[in-house]
């Protein structure tokens, strides 16, 4: 940067140390295996790092690099950072699975034929092996000018021929200084633009028209000057980058993420677009740290499975030095830890892009198609499974009955609890994006005092009085409520009616307790109770902490053996090693929306419950209810 020539804030102080003593390393979260808050690790010197790079796996990191200019300022140049941010890119780009690298521009300090030779000589390190963009910042070129400027040392170096060869290159506005690519990852295709440090009104209609020609395609932004922040990083649309809003992003619901340098310190904020979803500002830029920013890089690691995207920023330059030979100011900069530097962004990627992303959801799937041998119960809660279903949002009352798909007589009647008003249970046109049926159940159960809903088999039922000694697959959906409100801690979603002590149990925690049932505990794990027909025991599976507002597909699977839990087809880790074969049913009815105690219901179930398929043998995540077809 220096200082911008439009109006903004001052210079901006120093940022203080992040950290204090030498870092243990970085980059690890990029796999997806850690949260954005676990530490990471430095990779070892003898990574290979050439792997393949894994467009299809939900799971991708963009890098980001910004302002390198006093890398290259004149004679007093040093371009190793960069070198070694560069090298570590390449090693690492099949484990972190590093889709594509943005500069956002000032690469150099006074745009010089030097300067700009050295810098596009250290971009070789890269070059040919990780795709990247690079656009103009004010030091790289006539900082008074747009980008109908013509010709300049930067555009010879750093223009459209550069990028030509790249798989990922779509493209260059007239004049050369604006280009956009398509990175493939997660599935689909994603669109990058590098913008000037000022774009033109040509400029603007060329990415427009980019835009239209892509209208499936999430959009990044990339420039140099967007925003900036004040001490507490907390930002706000600079002039160029409120020209940018307003001609560019907020009309493009598309566009999700804008990034921008040249102003410090680093900041975030999120604005609202005219389609009323977020677009993610963020500024990046380290020149002001120690060593020039060291050649810092950001890492965006993209998890399209946990909808969320983990952001941290590190020196590969000092994390390949011994810790121990780090001086103190390599230590506090090898990785930087603060609110505006290590943080992670919760994106509902299904949700957010789906105005535009031209993707068709899948239909229906048929009762039919989804009853494997073995099917002994499967309900869902559509016109096919629901007798005399309404409209979403109608009410189910007591006594509406859910058909058993499967034939076997296992139907389901509804039952208000306590003194509840029919309002508690209605329908819902809300579903798992992959579930069979495209609706589900709404509870609105919960504490002080007990009130809720819950479906249960007849007392002739034969669900009621089966073993299953040869093993089991339980599976449902459900979604719990964003905001979480009220105490519903230990509700239960599904059951067996009874009293585990009346089946000769005397291990649990206390013989009140059903004999199976499935729950949700005070931190929102899942808890799932089972009292073998055979052993007197009672394993207990217990997952993570769930999310709110989003569904999760769950599948508890008994070999006859030992009991497994599935989370969205991820085992989970606390599963019992206890012998449990069967169920030690009681020829009492099976229950969804509930669990009792001591033969009686307390709270009903607060969410959503969808399709619920019970199997009488094992089967394997690939034969879940949750893939689509």
């Amino acid at each position: 940067m220096t200082k911008s020539t439009t109006s903004g804030p001052d210079r901006r102080s120093l940022l203080q140390a992040a950290i204090a003593a030498p870092a243990v390393g970085a980059a690890a979260t990029v796999l997806g295996t850690q949260s954005a808050q676990a530490a990471p690790h430095a990779p070892g010197p003898a990574s290979s790092g050439r792997g393949r790079y894994d467009e299809d796996s939900p799971r991708f990191a963009l890098a980001v690099l910004p302002d390198t200019q006093y890398l290259f300022d004149a004679d007093s140049a040093d371009p190793k950072p960069l070198r070694e941010t560069f090298d570590y890119l390449v090693s690492e780009r099949a484990e972190a699975n590093i889709a594509f690298m943005t500069h956002l521009g000032d690469v150099t300090e006074h745009g010089t034929e030097q300067e700009i030779a050295l810098a596009a000589d250290t971009f070789r390190t890269i070059h040919g092996k990780v795709p990247y963009s690079v656009l103009a910042g004010n030091h790289d070129i006539d900082g008074s000018t747009d980008d109908q400027r013509g010709n300049s040392a930067y555009l010879k170096a750093f223009g459209p021929a550069r990028y030509t060869a790249m798989p990922t290159f779509g493209g260059a506005s007239p004049g050369g200084y604006n280009s956009y690519h398509v990175i493939k990852a997660a599935g689909r295709s994603w669109l990058v633009f590098a913008l000037d440090w000022r774009a033109s009104d040509k400029a603007l209609a060329w990415a427009q028209g980019v835009l239209d020609d892509h209208p499936t395609m999430p959009a990044v932004v990339t420039t140099h000057d967007i925003a900036w922040a004040d001490d507490n990083g907390e930002a706000q649309l600079s002039d160029h980058g409120r020209r940018l809003w307003d001609r560019l992003i907020r009309g493009n619901d598309q566009i999700f993420l804008a990034l921008g340098g040249h102003y410090w310190p680093s900041g975030r904020t999120v604005l609202k677009n005219d389609a009323g979803h977020d677009v993610h500002v963020h500024i990046t830029n380290y020149q002001d740290r120690y060593y020039g920013g060291a050649g810092m890089i950001r890492l965006y690691a993209f998890d399209t499975t946990r909808d969320v995207v983990d952001i941290e920023t590190f020196s590969p330059w000092f994390l390949r030095r011994d810790p121990r030979k780090r001086t103190p100011l390599e230590a506090e900069t090898v990785e930087l830890t603060g609110p505006v530097d290590r943080f992670s962004l919760d994106i509902d990627f299904a949700e957010r892009f789906k105005g535009f992303d031209g993707l068709v959801p899948p239909k229906p799937r048929p009762a039919g198609r989804v009853m494997p041998r073995g099917t002994v119960a499967y309900w869902r809660f559509d016109a096919d499974g629901l007798a005399g279903a309404g409209k979403p949002g109608s009410v189910v009352g007591g006594g509406v009955v859910a058909r058993d798909l499967s034939g076997h007589g296992n139907d389901l009647r509804v039952q208000l609890l306590h003194d509840s008003a029919p309002e508690v249970l209605t329908r819902s046109a809300d579903h798992h994006a992959q579930q069979p049926a495209h609706a589900s159940l709404r509870f609105d159960g919960g504490k002080g005092p007990d009130r809720g809903a819950v479906l249960t088999t007849s007392a002739t039922a034969p669900l009621n009085s089966a073993r299953f000694t040869s093993g089991f697959t339980i599976e449902t959906f459900i979604k719990l409520p964003d905001p979480y409100e009220g105490d519903h801690a230990w509700m239960g979603i599904l059951s067996w009616e009874g009293r585990n002590g009346d089946a000769g149990k005397t291990t649990g925690w206390s013989t009140d307790e059903p004999t199976c049932s499935l729950n949700v505990t005070p931190e929102r794990f899942l808890q799932f109770v089972l009292y073998p027909h055979v052993q007197d025991a009672d394993p207990t599976s217990w997952s993570h902490a769930l999310p709110v507002g989003r569904w999760t597909h769950i599948a508890v699977v008994n070999d006859g053996r030992r009991t497994v839990m599935y989370v969205d087809g991820s085992r989970i880790a606390r599963n019992p090693t206890q012998r449990a074969t069967g169920i030690a049913t009681l020829g009492k009815p099976f229950a969804i929306g509930g669990t009792q105690f001591d033969d009686k219901f307390g709270q009903g179930f607060y969410g959503w419950i969808g399709d619920t398929r019970i199997v009488d043998r094992a089967l394997r995540p690939a034969d879940f209810l949750l893939p689509a077809e």
